[in-house]
Order: C-alpha cells, then structure tokens, then sequence
C-alpha cells in the first residue's frame, strides 16, 4: 500500500531531492543544471504544503489533449497547491532534468502581501495535470526572466523589502501565466464548445433520471469528476464560452424543471421540492425566489 509523506517546507524537499540547503527558507527556484538525488522513492505519495510551477522542457511539436493536439514550442507549465497529493513518479517528472526550472514557494511568504488573499482566484492551481499550459518560445523567455529576478532576490541579504519584492514578482509570473490560459482557452475553443456540449448533455440526463431525487442537485465537482476534469477547469471553460459559471448553469437546468413541475402538476410545493432533490422544501423556496423574484407558490398562481 502506498504511502503518505507531508512536505512542510522548502528545507524539507531540497532534502528529498539531494539539494542543498535553500537559500530562503520560504522560496526556491530549482533549474536543471542543479544536482538531483538519484535515490529511489519507492511508493510514496506526496502532500505538498507549497506552491509549486514547474515547467517541463520539451522539443517544439504538438500538445495532444483529448481528440485534439495544438503547437507549441517550449514545453508545458504545471502548478501544484498546498494539500495537493502527488505521487513519485510525478515528483521525479516536476523536479528531474526533464523540468527547466521549478518555483516553489512556502504560504507563509504571502501572509503580509496582497497576494494572499487573491491567489485563490489563480484557478489553475487545481488543474490535474492533462490541463497544464503549453507555451510558447516568447512566453518561456518571460517567465524564465521572472524566475530569475526571484532568484537573484532571495540571494541578496535580507531586507525590509525582499518579501514584498518577491511576492510582487511572484504575482507578476500568475498574471503573465493567467494571460497564456487565457490564449490557451481562445485557440482551443472548438474542443471547449464540445465540453460545453457535453456538460450540457450531461446535466439534462442527469435531471430526466431519478438522480435528482436520490442524489440531490450534482455539484460542480461531481459534475467535472464525471466529465473527467477539475472542478476550476471546468467553471473556468464554462465561464470563456458562455459569461456564467457552472453552478449557474446547474441553477438554471434546475429552475426549469421546476417551473414544469409547478405548472404541470398539482403537487404540493414540499413535494415538488423532493422531487427536485431538496432535503428541506424551505431551501427550494429560497433558492426559487432569489432566481425568480418570486415564491413558487405565487409563480403557480400566475401562470
């Protein structure tokens, strides 16, 4: 059975690795002229406490992703967040001679920045690995100028502004890898439209079915887990094609069904409810009004 190993610092996996200790106890940047541990991992599986974006190298060709493949010419970037598990044979693909370079940077570094409180909306962070971001030789050269200020950075001596200034830098790399998801999500357009399709198809056989009534309304996680994708992935494709997120368009399949129900039948209100997979009718009649306007009692009565 594998095992469970919790990676709590910057120290803690330059020791894995068979790096050296790091130069700031909160961030790192490993390129690939560095000495890797060439020690087996065995089993493990890894929790990383850390922000990790590593850029895998690779030779300009063409990047498959599902029936669909699109140029590039400088590898892929990949992120990791805190809690994420990841097992050794990614470890080893992220941290070996086949990564160009990897950013790893400890929370505690953003706690007095802005950056703390914003990252979350760096969606790609909980990406799987089959949504990294291809990029080009132009993107590359950026983001490799950034990870270098970051590196010659932490190792200056330490002063009132090196946080600051590395955690700035830091927000610029998100916001130039935010723009190349942007791009991505424009070039692969047509292979969204089917996703779209397919979460379309997806939640109306979801709602025919008797899922709604044993299940409950399906979560965006279910809803991605099914389709095969994380969760922010697909809101974020949602989101690029249509303007709404995914829980919008669950929400509004729902209230359709609901309006049928309401019109079409005499049940009571409670029973509509359970029907819809309401545990409590109280929270349909909330969430009814707050789309509608109105109460689905006084919606009935007006049509």
């Amino acid at each position: 059975m594998s095992e469970f190993q919790t990676i709590n610092s910057i120290s803690q996996l330059h020791g894995l690795l068979g790096l050296g200790p790091p130069m700031h106890p909160l961030v790192s940047v490993i390129t690939k002229d560095q000495r890797r541990s060439d020690k087996e991992l065995d089993s493990v599986k890894y929790i990383f406490n850390l922000y990790i974006i590593a850029q895998k190298s690779g030779e300009s060709g063409s990047f498959g992703y599902g029936r669909h493949s699109y140029d590039f010419q400088n590898g892929t970037l990949v992120f990791t967040s805190p809690g994420q598990v990841v097992n050794n044979q990614q470890l080893v693909t992220q941290a070996s001679q086949r990564a160009a370079w990897v950013l790893l940077f400890h929370p505690d570094l953003l706690r007095k920045s802005a950056l703390s409180t914003t990252i979350e909306a760096y969606s790609f962070f909980s990406y799987q690995a089959r949504e990294a971001l291809p990029i080009s030789q132009e993107e590359g050269a950026i983001l490799q100028t950034l990870h270098q200020q970051i590196q010659q950075e932490y190792s200056r001596p330490c002063d009132d502004y090196t946080s600051k200034l590395l955690s700035s830098t830091i927000e610029l790399l998100l916001d130039y890898c935010a723009r190349y998801f942007d791009r991505q999500f424009a070039r692969r357009s047509p292979y969204h439209q089917d996703t779209l399709s397919q979460f379309e198809t997806f939640l109306k056989t979801y709602f025919a079915s008797d899922q709604l009534s044993k299940r409950g309304l399906p979560t965006v996680q279910y809803c991605a887990q099914e389709l095969g994708m994380a969760p922010n992935y697909l809101g974020d494709i949602l989101k690029k094609e249509t303007g709404q997120n995914a829980q919008y368009h669950i929400h509004a399949l729902l209230l359709e069904k609901a309006k049928t129900l309401l019109i079409s039948s005499s049940l009571p209100i409670s029973q509509v409810a359970y029907a819809l997979g309401f545990e409590y009718p109280q929270h349909f009649s909330k969430l009814f009004k707050q789309k509608t306007g109105v109460n689905p009692s006084a919606y009935r009565n007006a049509s």
